[in-house]
């Protein structure tokens, strides 16, 4: 098939500032090369980083770039969002990427357009191409409370969930819904098995402490603020630190919000058992989760995968997490699930419990390795694949 892969407009493919997504798409081109599946073009914003990066000499994958950063790409935003008011299902800034991309795929032939995790994108392009559509969807952006869900939904081919939680939200819209299908997310989980830990002396921590490590951005759904509030009832044992790897959004450039600052606060009566790490390269992160001794992951809404659940899996971390959205699809049975209600009490019990009991944490550390070798991103590519070749 002649696949076009429109991407969220926000970041790069491939994935040089990391990104969920991204990184799925990476596995999936990655696949194609190796496999020469499909003949496939990506949509992606341009970044300095992706000139000269090996993808892009593939003999299947091709890649077209949209400037939206540079100040000309800047005024002919503004000039797009002037003359077309109605075209604002997303920002303006998404709406150009989408158009921009429009005037490649209306002159082409594709068979089939993979749209990640933009079911808006449906609205504008149902009436250029006549490919069918494919919807993504790492996030729960398509229920009976999305806007034009429904037409969305019916010139849409086929959805493509990343856990039966999605699939499920789907079915809001239509109860006898048979386009969807829940292909399970996946890792670089070698990445994670391989990876030696950093020196905890290097970091400021001793040998002898006993560190939880907290990953994700630092938004007020991922239980950060929480998982610090936990950390201040146990305080009483100062062997134990919290390593929090993140910052408020991916990449560099990622600012202090309110909400960082709000973290900050909160922890100033710890600030000896509270580690901030900022911003990480994804790189990074397996040698600094293989520092810890266990992973917090306190969800506190409806997740509809949670990707750092395996990373931290496949780091060997006993782990506890929240019975949130597609989360116990990913660990049940082998990590320890709070309910939400009282989440802070239940954190701190649960902490505790693995802290007390070392032999129960060695027995989860090997389940989660168990375990994490199903979420491997060839596996994930091979079942993304045979879902599209079903169409």
């Amino acid at each position: 098939m002649k696949i076009a892969i429109l991407t969220s407009g926000i970041l790069p493919i491939p994935a040089v500032q990391g990104g969920a997504v991204e990184n799925l798409i990476d596995y999936c081109l990655e696949y194609n090369e190796r496999h020469s599946l499909h003949e496939i073009m990506v949509f992606s914003v341009n970044h300095p980083e992706v000139k000269g990066h090996p993808a892009l000499r593939s003999r299947v994958n091709t890649y077209f770039y949209i400037d939206t950063t540079s100040f000309i790409a800047r005024i002919r935003k503004r000039i797009f969002k002037f003359f077309h008011p109605n075209h604002n299902y997303y920002n303006y800034s998404i709406e150009y990427f989408l158009s921009e991309a429009i005037k490649v795929i209306q002159r082409q032939q594709f068979d089939l357009v993979l749209i990640e995790n933009r079911p808006g994108y449906v609205l504008r392009l149902k009436d250029i191409t006549n490919a069918r559509f494919v919807i993504h969807q790492e996030n729960d952006y398509l229920n009976a409370n999305t806007k034009y869900g429904k037409e969305i939904y019916e010139n849409t081919y086929c959805i493509i969930n990343t856990s039966d939680y999605i699939t499920r939200q789907i079915r809001t819209i239509n109860p006898n819904d048979n386009k969807s299908k829940t292909v399970l997310n996946g890792i670089s989980t070698t990445s994670f098995f391989d990876a030696k830990s950093y020196s905890r002396l290097d970091y400021g921590f001793h040998y002898n402490n006993f560190i939880i490590v907290f990953s994700g951005r630092l938004t007020k759904d991922k239980g950060i603020l929480q998982l610090i509030q936990a950390i201040k009832q146990i305080q009483v044992i100062s062997n134990i630190k919290l390593m929090v790897l993140g910052a408020s959004a991916y990449g560099k450039d990622s600012h202090i919000t309110p909400f960082i600052k709000q973290l900050e606060e909160e922890a100033a009566p710890i600030k000896e058992n509270v580690f901030f790490t900022g911003y990480i390269n994804y790189n990074q992160v397996p040698s600094y989760l293989k520092m810890a001794d266990i992973a917090v992951i306190p969800s506190m809404w409806e997740e509809p995968f949670g990707l750092t659940v395996v990373e931290a899996m496949a780091a060997g971390l006993p782990l506890i997490t929240t019975r949130s959205g597609g989360i116990p699809e990913i660990c049940e049975g082998v990590a320890t699930i709070v309910e939400r209600d009282d989440i802070v009490n239940n954190l701190a019990q649960a902490i505790l419990d693995l802290y007390e009991h070392p032999e129960k944490r060695k027995q989860m550390a090997a389940a989660s390795l168990e375990r994490a070798k199903l979420f491997d991103k060839e596996t994930y590519a091979k079942n993304f694949f045979e879902a599209l070749e079903e169409l």
